[in-house]
């Protein structure tokens, strides 16, 4: 995606640095990188493999298991089985999916910040929108929520909101701070 990383160094940058009007270059906000992780409450083998399978269609990445690191026994997990998976986008890959995800019309989209690790995450609740899945919809029908987390540099919860909008985002937005 070398359309991305090309508006994004010519029109972005710009457009932040006429809005907050930076004294240094390095103070521009950048994306490190994205994660996109699905949790589960319960220990299902069936729903951890359709997970991992949808990841990897998603992201076209291979993704890696997340182990609980303590029991709890109202949920019947024990320490160290596996209860989620997820996966790390980094450059290029990266550019590729916020282009893919840049498409799409998603309603009822929820921003949460976390001040101060400039993280900042989406939950998707429908995540039969990606084309890849929907062609295989009885496999992920009963997938969970996915979770989009946002690490940024140098931002601010305004900023990121501007640089969202900067993109074109598509999204009815129920922001939260």
């Amino acid at each position: 995606m070398h359309f991305l990383k090309q508006y994004t160094e010519n029109v972005v940058k710009y457009d932040l640095i006429n809005k907050f009007q930076y004294k240094l270059i390095t103070k521009i906000p950048t994306l490190h990188f994205i994660t996109l992780s699905f949790k589960l409450k319960r220990w299902n083998i069936k729903l951890l493999i359709s997970s991992l399978a949808a990841l990897e269609l998603i992201t076209l990445q291979k993704s890696t298991l997340t182990k609980s690191n303590v029991s709890n026994i109202s949920f019947k997990i024990r320490k160290g089985q596996p209860i989620g998976c997820k996966v790390t986008l980094r450059k290029i890959k990266m550019n590729s999916f916020l282009f893919k995800i840049l498409n799409k019309n998603l309603t009822k989209l929820t921003f949460k910040n976390t001040e101060k690790n400039n993280l900042f995450s989406i939950k998707i609740n429908n995540i039969l929108i990606f084309k890849e899945l929907e062609q295989n919809y009885q496999f992920f029908k009963n997938l969970t929520n996915l979770n989009i987390n946002i690490k940024t540099e140098n931002c601010t919860f305004k900023e990121f909101v501007f640089l969202i909008n900067s993109y074109k985002f598509i999204y009815k937005n129920k922001m939260q701070t």
